[in-house]
């Protein structure tokens, strides 16, 4: 089980390093842009990330 965690980690950390890797500025561009949300968009963006990763999850499976 904690194999299965530490790859699921490991991948997450692989994709989120993408973006700034391949796209420097346009991630910085992004940043910009996001630290303007105000904390309920944030938080709404946040519940959809985690809702529709729960959901592809449980499709794989």
């Amino acid at each position: 089980m904690l194999s299965y965690f530490l790859t699921a980690l490991g991948l997450m950390l692989v994709i989120e390093g993408l973006m700034p890797f391949l796209f420097p500025a346009s991630w910085r561009a992004a940043l910009i842009k996001l630290a303007q949300f105000q904390d309920g968009q944030i938080r709404t963006i946040g519940l959809l990330l985690l809702l529709s990763g729960l959901v592809l999850i449980n499709w794989i499976r």
